[in-house]
């Protein structure tokens, strides 16, 4: 495993490092002072922290570059700017950490990016069957695969499960669906519960799924855009 820092400064190339150090001592460290160096490298990292203002050849354009050649390349956005998130998922960064961050959260970061590495290069996520979720309604037990569910509602005090060819209606709470069903899914709404797998296209009020249409709230829209990116990366899609 090969992780790689691209900073025009130094100093935050050295802090980076030495963070990096203490959870992984045995790793491959790679430096770049500009996002050409990074273009240039004969080895490319599978792990990239980028920053993104930097002279000339900015941490954004470099990222739309290295999608060009590199799909699976893993990227971490380090900005003290919180404007280019949107940027950022369009071209499939893993993350965007906003300075100053503290130790706990660049930990967390590296960890599942590791994760996901070594998921890749294992190959273990194609093992996993989608998981299933017993629900009873109208005095029947229904077994519903969580993978099957483009959305959930809350209507009438009862939840709304809504897959591509029914709706099934049951007494039950959001939040204990919501924690069973992982993150694959993003309570966008207090009354929605949307799964990624099925988003056409969204805005700040509202999202858009293969059936029906969920409510944005817009406290929650930052948040939410950030979920789907790092969705969008584990699943590999640009």
């Amino acid at each position: 495993m090969r992780i790689g820092i691209c900073d025009d400064q130094k100093e935050v190339r050295e802090i980076l490092s030495e963070k990096i150090k203490m959870l992984y001592p045995a790793g491959s460290l790679a430096f770049y002072n500009s996002g050409q160096e990074v273009l240039d490298a004969v080895e490319p990292p599978d792990i990239l922290f980028l920053d993104i203002q930097m002279p000339r050849l900015d941490g954004m354009e470099t990222a739309r570059r290295l999608r060009k050649d590199n799909g699976q390349m893993i990227l971490i956005f380090v900005t003290a700017l919180e404007d280019y998130v949107f940027q950022a998922f369009d071209v499939g960064a893993f993350h965007y950490l906003v300075k100053p961050f503290s130790d706990e959260k660049f930990y967390e970061v590296l960890g599942k990016a590791v994760e996901q590495f070594e998921e890749r290069r294992t190959g273990r996520n194609a093992k996993k069957e989608p998981p299933d979720l017993m629900i009873t309604a109208k005095g029947k037990h229904i077994m519903v695969n969580l993978e099957d569910i483009v959305y959930a509602e809350v209507f009438d005090r009862k939840v709304v499960i809504h897959t591509m060819d029914s709706d099934i209606e049951y007494y039950g709470k959001m939040r204990e669906l919501e924690k069973r069903a992982g993150d694959g899914f993003y309570r966008s709404h207090r009354a929605y519960l949307v799964n990624f797998n099925y988003i056409r296209k969204y805005d700040a009020t509202a999202i858009w799924l293969e059936r029906g249409q969920a409510l944005m709230a817009k406290q929650n829209y930052r948040e939410f855009v950030k979920a789907y990116l790092r969705y969008n990366q584990r699943k590999g899609r640009p």
